[in-house]
């Protein structure tokens, strides 16, 4: 039977693909025969995302891929676990100045994605700039991979002995959406905020960038839709490998916290609002929290795995594409890329939209925040009215630019694939 630790693939489906992905943008155009080369080397120090996924033992795994990854010339999606994208769950693009992973989020999350991103640009930029750079702090091929990068992140931690926290949320049902039910395509904004100037007005209003762009959230859905009654539910990322002491671990742990902004709670007063958000946040953000979801994760595992395959293909899969917040929030804290800084112009993180009807994925690179604001259709409004909203507390914003949602799509998990 899989290990709890080991990733639920069949979470991933066609109708909701669960892929992710980190774009850089540089300040040259992108050398693809260069990136083609990067993309085969790093295997040697990253083969967990080199896989194919097979069917075997009532569950589906990854397993080592020899095929080469994709690397094209286009920003239009391929589908992974297809011929198109060799099989693989994974796959690079590039356009212009800007180049682009996509991966199934099922594998790993920003923690664990954003080291190989900092490798690429490392062995690019050497190939591409000439230049000997920096290579502190930077995993290269040849390294040796240790086992806490790949093995059981929480081997010494005694996670059946966990006991239910104090506190446990439970979650909003009848919950506000800002979809405009109109079916059209998703599409994603891409805002560029001062790092500087946000991390001060976090501090003058008892924030940080995860609460600070929650409330603004919910303050702009309030003036989107004022008549609605119901409560705003907002969910920011965590990763439960960092709250339990564990940062390394490529693997697919990231979690959430749920907000909930009632409509009969003002949000006039920022300081207040994000005094209420940060005091949700920190009383469900507790490493005995994550210890206990890991014990419920490990019984989850033990159940499914007396199901047959079918099912957790098909209707398990479904219920887990569902929407279940108005929000999501997720800051993944990238900072730096080391020596490779200099060289970045922007940086943007992208997440398929399946459980929420908008999301703000936030980047930090040189001193800058780099928003991606993802909708589940295609209407400006909302976005116009968070950042009137942005605006309203002296928050300087700059709109790169929008563009249809374009990520990498999935082909049904089955036997007798490559």
């Amino acid at each position: 039977m899989k290990e709890f630790y080991e990733p639920m693939l069949y979470m991933s489906t066609p109708e909701h693909p669960n892929t992710m992905c980190v774009a850089v943008e540089l300040k040259e155009e992108i050398d693809g025969e260069i990136l083609r080369i990067v993309a085969e080397e790093l295997r040697a120090r990253y083969p967990y995302f080199y896989v194919k996924s097979v069917l075997r033992d009532n569950d589906v795994y990854p397993e080592p891929n020899p095929l080469p990854i994709t690397v094209r010339n286009t920003w239009e999606p391929i589908i992974f676990n297809s011929a198109e994208s060799n099989y693989h769950l994974a796959a690079w693009k590039f356009e212009g100045k800007r180049m682009a992973f996509e991966i199934s989020h099922s594998l790993t999350d920003g923690a664990g994605v954003f080291p190989y991103i900092k490798s690429a640009l490392f062995l690019y930029l050497t190939r591409k700039t000439g230049q000997k750079l920096d290579p502190e702090g930077v995993r290269l091929p040849g390294d040796v991979i240790p086992e806490s990068e790949t093995g059981n992140p929480f081997a010494n931690l005694d996670i059946d002995s966990a006991e239910e926290p104090l506190y446990t949320k439970q979650t909003t049902e009848d919950f506000y959406r800002a979809d405009t039910g109109d079916n059209t395509p998703p599409q994603v904004h891409y805002i560029k905020l001062e790092e500087p100037q946000l991390i001060q007005y976090c501090k003058d209003f008892d924030g940080s960038p995860n609460a600070m762009i929650a409330v603004m959230m919910a303050r702009a859905a309030r003036k989107y839709d004022p008549d609605n009654e119901k409560t705003v539910s907002v969910s920011v990322a965590i990763d439960h490998k960092a709250m339990l002491g564990v940062r390394e671990n490529y693997r697919m742990f990231a979690n959430i916290i749920e907000l909930d902004f009632p409509k009969d709670v003002s949000l006039d007063d920022l300081m207040k609002s994000c005094t209420m958000a940060r005091g949700q946040l920190m009383l469900q953000a507790q490493p005995e929290n994550s210890l206990w979801a890991m014990k419920q994760r490990k019984q989850t595992y033990a159940k499914l795995g007396q199901l047959p395959l079918e099912i957790k293909l098909g209707a398990i899969a479904k219920s887990a594409g569902n929407p279940r917040w108005s929000f999501a929030v997720s800051y993944t804290n990238s900072r730096s890329m080391g020596s490779a800084d200099p060289y970045i112009e922007a940086l943007w993180v992208t997440a398929e939209p399946g459980v929420f009807d908008i999301g703000c994925e936030i980047a930090c690179v040189n001193h800058n925040f780099y928003l991606t604001l993802i909708q589940s259709f295609t209407a400006d409004r909302f976005i116009d009215i968070l950042l009137k909203e942005f605006e309203s507390v002296g928050i300087d914003y700059e709109v790169i630019g929008k563009e249809p949602l374009k990520l990498c799509g999935i082909e049904p998990y089955q036997s007798g694939k490559f």
